[in-house]
């Protein structure tokens, strides 16, 4: 009689994984959002041809490329700073500046999150860890 051959162990599962699964969503929420200020940069920003529409053509495309790059360490910097522009643009067009705070305020949620979850995998304590 032969024995049964062991089963392989269950890949393990990455919590940051899903992480970034919603921080790409995030940014493409978010370039949805500003892709639409570029009608009130039509009307009210005097067209898209000009500096303030270049600059809401340029975060849009930051923020879609940034999607390409959640895995590497160095994008968190690199979305703060999307978002201290965008911030920074509420003289230019208040819209803007409204969206950056708002969703700097998600990012600032979903850091919170993400941190939470790294500090409970040291623990051992999330349900994913537990036997």
């Amino acid at each position: 009689m032969t024995t049964p051959a062991p089963t392989p162990a269950a890949p393990r599962k990455d919590p940051m994984k899903s992480f970034r699964g919603i921080m790409a969503g995030t940014l493409i929420l978010e370039a949805i959002v500003v892709a639409l200020a570029l009608p009130v940069v039509a009307k009210l920003g005097g067209g898209v041809g000009t500096g303030t529409g270049f600059l809401v053509l340029g975060l849009l495309v930051a923020l879609i490329a940034a999607c390409a790059f959640l895995r590497r360490s160095w994008i968190v910097p690199v979305i703060a700073v999307i978002h201290v522009v965008m911030i920074a643009s509420w003289f230019l067009l208040t819209a803007l500046g409204g969206i950056g705070v708002v969703f700097t305020l998600v990012w600032v949620y979903l850091l919170w999150l993400r941190r939470d979850v790294s500090r409970r995998m040291a623990q051992g304590r999330l349900p994913s860890q537990q036997a």
